[in-house]
């Protein structure tokens, strides 16, 4: 099994590199014809149709069975220590991306020269506000079938009304809920948390549910596995599609080279050190040997741009490479690869106040607190799909009064920048797992010790051992019946009486201390076996129970 995993990590790394020459040696032979292209993308974008199918089934049984194996107490601290988590390592994440975009300043008001800027994505006015209200409506979706492909969304609609004492009608703007292609993960995380919950209160009821669902997630977790040997190819499609499909590369490295440097470098110091510092820090582990382990999710997440598409290869790197318990992190990593997106928040912080360089426009203290506070707020919304970030920028220029157009410039490497803060996303999602951990371990076994029901022995009963040999005839009384005495009789009655409750005692596996009364009456069985000579028939009779 090692020796597999080791041999996946070189093979996806491979495709990396592969990947960056290949799409290299596309532009140097000026192969960047659409048809083209689209061959040379069409391994990678199969891996990711393939990665996409098993997010549902994943999501499904993955939250169900870890929830299903806890209490209600313990999901609740297992639940607000991941909360507490993921929103401190947003908060550090865009505090980060500002103080560094503000000491490199790479904005520079001669980029917008020379530069064709297009028009601003549409829905631009969209507060934030509505997008608040939004988040909290696909949280509860009403049709839980068409959650798993569609998710609610305000958009402004141009009207015409008539207008008095005018012949042209006035066009104004309305807010209208419209519902968008795309899964509903929030909406069906909510559903299914509750779901798992209730399953877990049902007790031996609801165990053939909860068998169910342990079978369907071992199912998928294989299939995942069957994918992997062919990730790399996937991975080295999807990265020398985008090279070859750059325009212009020199003047975008000249243009934007000092913006991406400034991303990069923040995104290297909160994966690299600021979250390795939190892990050490709580847990006592090593950060480099889990950076080992959840090496294959990066490079997945690397590839395909995607946290949610990638969730399934953290899933089983964490639960095979690192051992890290089932019910943690399926409960932990499909909320965290929906709100958790520390790459996001910094990338996010980092292009708002570029923007207003690259304007001239000079933002007071209270415009950045307002561009870290909407760049977290942001980042918790973002779904989890590639390029999301620029959707949610729309949010921060709109919060902070910027023009919205500008956000064409950074398309050109967003391809990059993209991957890059999705793998910082996946790396914050399995550090968090390996730290809430870290932290319900006690609970676990608390929860593990309370379903096997182990009975402490309080007292060893003593066990004679029984003779080599038996026979028949060695466990029948050689007194004619009727001809012994009573007080022998009485002794027999009580000898099978004592083997049976000491035979009992002796070969279960939950010894309890015999109550006053018993040890007396087995006291007093010795010694009138004692007194009429009954100890061989004793130590057959016990011998008898033993073999039956």
């Amino acid at each position: 099994m090692i020796m597999i995993i080791i041999m996946l990590l070189y093979i996806a790394l491979s495709g990396v590199v592969m990947g960056a020459v290949l799409g290299m040696l596309l532009r140097y032979m000026r192969v960047t014809d659409s048809s083209t292209l689209i061959m040379v993308s069409f391994p990678g974008e199969i891996l990711m149709r393939m990665l996409k199918m098993l997010i549902l089934p994943l999501i499904i049984s993955s939250l169900i069975t870890g929830l299903a194996g806890l209490d209600a107490r313990s999901s609740g601290r297992m639940g607000s220590r991941a909360m507490v988590y993921y929103m401190s390592t947003t908060i550090i994440a865009a505090i980060l991306g500002v103080i560094l975009v503000l000491s490199i300043h790479p904005g520079n008001p001669k980029l917008r020269g020379g530069t064709t800027v297009s028009s601003a994505p549409k829905n631009q006015e969209v507060s934030s506000l509505d997008a608040f209200l939004d988040l909290i409506r696909n949280l509860f979706p009403e049709n839980l079938v068409q959650a798993c492909f569609q998710q609610v969304q305000t958009v402004l609609k141009q009207a015409a009304m008539a207008a008095t004492n005018q012949t042209e009608p006035i066009t104004v703007s309305r807010k209208k809920l419209e519902y968008k292609w795309g899964m509903n993960v929030l909406g069906l995380i909510g559903f299914f948390i509750t779901f798992g919950i209730c399953m877990g209160r049902m007790g031996e009821r609801g165990k053939v549910m909860c068998d169910f669902f342990n079978i369907l997630n071992e199912i998928i977790m294989t299939m995942v596995s069957m994918i992997m040997w062919y990730s790399p190819v996937g991975i080295a499609s999807l990265i020398a599609g985008k090279i070859a499909a750059i325009g212009n590369l020199e003047l975008v490295a000249r243009q934007l080279g000092m913006y991406m440097v400034t991303v990069m470098v923040g995104l290297m110091i909160h994966g690299g050190l600021i979250l390795p510092a939190i892990f050490f820090g709580i847990t006592r582990k090593s950060p480099f040997t889990f950076y080992s382990g959840i090496f294959q999710a990066w490079i997945t997440a690397l590839g395909t741009a995607s946290s949610a598409g990638t969730l399934p290869v953290t899933f089983r790197c964490l639960e095979e490479n690192l051992k890290i318990d089932k019910r943690v992190t399926r409960f932990v990593l499909p909320i965290g690869a929906t709100i958790n997106m520390d790459g996001t928040a910094l990338y996010e912080a980092v292009a708002a106040i570029f923007i207003a360089q690259m304007n001239d426009i000079t933002l007071d203290g209270g415009q950045i607190v307002t561009v870290s506070m909407t760049a977290t707020l942001a980042s918790v919304g973002a779904a989890s799909i590639p390029s999301a970030g620029l959707v949610t920028m729309l949010l921060i220029l709109t919060a902070v009064g910027l023009p919205t157009q500008d956000i064409s410039l950074l398309i050109a490497v967003d391809w990059l920048l993209d991957r890059m803060r999705t793998s910082i996303n996946v790396v914050g999602d399995s550090f968090g797992a390996g730290i809430v951990d870290h932290l319900s371990k006690v609970e676990l076994q608390e929860i593990d010790a309370a379903e096997m029901q182990i009975l402490p022995v309080e007292e060893e009963l003593d066990f004679i051992p029984p003779p080599p040999i038996l026979t028949e005839m060695d466990l029948v009384d050689p007194a004619p019946p009727g001809e012994g005495t009573a007080p022998q009789r009485l002794g027999c009655s009580y000898v099978y009486t004592w083997c049976v409750k000491k035979g009992t005692a002796a070969h279960s596996p939950r010894v309890t201390k015999p109550t006053g009364a018993l040890v007396q009456r087995d006291l007093l069985t010795r010694k009138v076996m004692q007194l009429f000579g009954l100890v061989t028939l004793h130590r057959d009779i016990q011998t008898f129970i033993h073999l039956s």
